[in-house]
């Protein structure tokens, strides 16, 4: 099985979390990047991150953009002259100090409830959508990675504002109802994926901080500067602490080693932490993101047992979605974010070129 799942027309917008207080009419920029689950009662969950945006952003004079303030969603102004529109996800503010952008579309998460092989949509609760709700998440909530540990589920999201970009944890005793904790890892530290079980007594986690500026290694490393995964560990999955050892790195001679970052949350196979993380390989706009895989050490993670970065397990396919062609605004993106146990095999998800939710069927043996 690979199929996409759920696509921007299967949202219903007249539920939005934004209907009743943006009279602007909107379209769903794409539905992906979502979490994985398995629910109470065998079925599957699949969060979804719902980017919607505006129909009409660029106006003579200004762009508007939406933004989460104070209990609710509004409509910000900004002056045109200094903003660079060419991308369809993100406009680019001219000069500044700093690279300062302009998000085109606002998130939040739909709970997609799946059958428990996957292969059919039962239902859809938005009536339990996550939307924004604090001021470090006014310009949304992404990219949701969701770990069960001791029967309870912990999932980890991207909150959005001008004060911070950083991950917030939301946890729940049933995957439906979700109890916001707050931030967890501060700014522009993405991808952090729990690990499903603990390690040593501690909750343990990739993280990927990002920054501005890379030392360069010395001659004889085998791996590049840029964006790489490292590690924390927590007692309560609150309060985490980086390790002195990372995990993965851009490795040279890789094809995708323009940057890394976890896809997965790391699950525990006979052989090990089982990670599916992405790769990005230079190229137009945002470059070729794939999906590769490593073994971790089941007691001390910073050891890598294998790593799989040359032939990836899975690459963005048009053809699972061609009636997606005309909607379709960035390229050559396969994006994994979550895992689950199917018999013999994993089901993985993934966004497919931000704009639709992937799911795939792969062997166990796949790994072996």
């Amino acid at each position: 099985m690979d199929q996409i799942i759920f696509r921007p027309r299967d949202v219903d917008l007249s539920r939005s979390p934004l209907r009743g207080q943006v009279d602007e009419e909107t379209f769903v920029l794409g539905a992906f990047n979502p979490g994985l689950t398995r629910l109470p009662n065998g079925n599957l969950l699949l969060m979804v991150r719902v980017a919607e945006a505006l129909k009409r952003h660029v106006r003579d004079d200004h762009v508007a953009i939406l933004r989460w303030a104070s209990g609710r969603f509004r409509l910000d102004r900004h002056a045109k002259d200094n903003i660079d529109t060419q991308d369809p996800r993100e406009l680019r503010i001219k000069g500044g100090l700093h690279r300062t952008i302009v998000l085109t579309s606002i998130s939040w998460l739909l709970p997609v409830e799946l059958s428990s092989d996957g292969s059919r949509i039962v239902a859809q609760h938005y009536d339990r959508a996550i939307a924004p709700r604090a001021p470090y998440q006014e310009y949304g909530v992404e990219d949701p990675r969701i770990s069960r540990v001791d029967g309870r589920y912990l999932m980890t999201c991207c909150s959005v504002s001008a004060e911070r970009l950083c991950t917030s944890l939301y946890t729940s005793d049933n995957a439906l109802d979700w109890k916001l904790e707050g931030v967890v890892l501060d700014h522009q530290n993405k991808d952090m994926l729990i690990f499903e079980g603990k390690i040593g007594g501690r909750f343990m986690a990739l993280t990927r901080p990002v920054g501005e500026v890379y030392l360069i290694p010395p001659p004889d490393a085998d791996f590049l500067p840029g964006p790489a995964i490292q590690l924390a560990q927590s007692p309560d999955a609150l309060h985490w602490k980086p390790l002195d050892r990372g995990s993965i790195r851009p490795r040279k001679g890789s094809p995708s080693s323009m940057k890394v970052g976890g896809g997965t949350p790391p699950i525990l196979t006979p052989r090990g932490w089982l990670e599916l993380y992405h790769g990005v390989e230079p190229g137009k706009v945002v470059g070729k993101y794939r999906t590769f895989w490593a073994l971790l050490d089941r007691d001390d993670p910073a050891r890598i047992l294998r790593l799989e970065d040359e032939t990836p397990l899975l690459e963005a396919n048009p053809a699972l979605c061609p009636d997606l062609d005309e909607a379709r605004y960035v390229h050559n993106i396969v994006f994994t974010t979550g895992i689950v146990e199917h018999g013999d095999d994993y089901l993985v998800a993934s966004g497919e070129d931000d704009i639709a939710c992937r799911l795939t069927r792969i062997p166990k043996s796949r790994f072996s």
